[in-house]
């Protein structure tokens, strides 16, 4: 049964609104229970607008992101970012290096173990996104690099947390091992969200500066493999990070002219109540056929490089060799 021929329940359609409205409005539905809450809906019942659902992340993340801005310091996100540089340099091309040799050894597809890999180096589902046109990706190839993707994001986003406690991590350590360990911004800021406004300060800054590399890697593996494309290929990622600018010009409206700051601080709180319901529609977004569709040396591939990834990000920063 394919995804466009599966029936939702009809109850689907009355609890998926309802359930999205409690995500929004109600307090205590946190970010890790809104994105449980979403996949067991999608795959119970069904979800009855999956295209809509699908649109609706896309426009609702960039702008929960701007949002958040307004709870920040312009000057402590720079400072983050800036200390940040060295590492985040240094662990895309760690990334990028062990993923290509696993994919190899794997036998996984060329172009799925390369999707994979740019996604967990980078920033996920945008980074994959970017590069797909650049390697002239397949569409199912695409496909299981997103659903290999978007399941280690829910796992990530319930246990990051625990582990982070369990081990002992300030919220500022905390923040520099969900930007560096966690695949997309969303699940980044859902699980620092859950640890502490700290955590979350240095999560997201240190995140949206590792997007904008998705500009510099795309344009290479274009040279790379010899396949970019005038017109597509170096068009398309320069046009998704725009909510990078939006974050950092509403961070410096409220961090230089103080009168703002009130009304920065709603629009951060609003943003988190988006971002919880941004969560809640990607896991409405799962579907069976997408859990199918995975196989499994593409799920080994990604779950032993984001294992690698988290593994040796943790102990660095337990070792004093990262830090806020």
């Amino acid at each position: 049964m394919t995804e466009s021929s599966a029936r939702p329940h009809p109850a689907a359609r009355r609890l998926l609104p309802a359930c999205a409205a409690a995500a929004l409005l109600v307090p205590q539905v946190s970010s890790g229970a809104a994105l449980l809450g979403g996949a067991a809906l999608a795959l119970t019942l069904g979800n009855p607008w999956p295209a809509s659902t699908r649109r609706a992340v896309k426009r609702l993340l960039p702008l929960a992101v701007v949002g958040l801005g307004g709870g920040m310091d312009l000057r402590a996100v720079l400072a983050t970012g800036a200390r940040g540089f060295g590492y985040t340099l240094v662990s895309i091309a760690a990334c990028l290096a062990v993923g290509r040799l696993l994919a190899r050894a794997l036998r996984v597809e060329n172009n799925t173990g390369l999707l994979i890999t740019v996604g967990t180096a980078i920033c996920g589902g945008s980074a994959i996104a970017a590069a797909a046109p650049v390697v002239r990706a397949e569409e199912h190839e695409t496909s299981v690099a997103l659903a290999t993707v978007f399941v280690l994001n829910g796992l990530a986003l319930l246990i990051f947390p625990a582990i982070g406690h369990r081990a002992g991590l300030e919220q500022g350590q905390f923040g520099v091992w969900a930007a560096l360990a966690i695949h997309d911004t969303s699940s980044v800021v859902g699980a620092s969200l859950q640890y502490g406004q700290r955590a979350l300060q240095v999560a997201t800054s240190i995140k949206l500066a590792r997007a904008l590399w998705i500009v510099p890697v795309t344009l290479a593996l274009g040279v790379a493999v010899g396949r970019r494309r005038q017109d597509g290929a170096a068009a398309a990622p320069g046009a998704r990070p725009w909510f990078i600018l939006g974050f950092v010009v509403l961070a410096a409206l409220v961090t230089f002219a103080p009168a703002l700051r009130p009304a920065g601080h709603l629009a951060s709180e609003a943003a988190k109540r988006v971002m919880v319901l941004v969560l809640f529609l990607i896991g409405a977004g799962l579907s069976r056929d997408a859990l199918r569709a995975l196989g499994l040396r593409p799920v080994a591939h990604g779950v032993l490089l984001w294992v690698a990834v988290g593994v040796a990000s943790l102990g660095a920063i337990q070792a004093g060799l990262l830090s806020p």
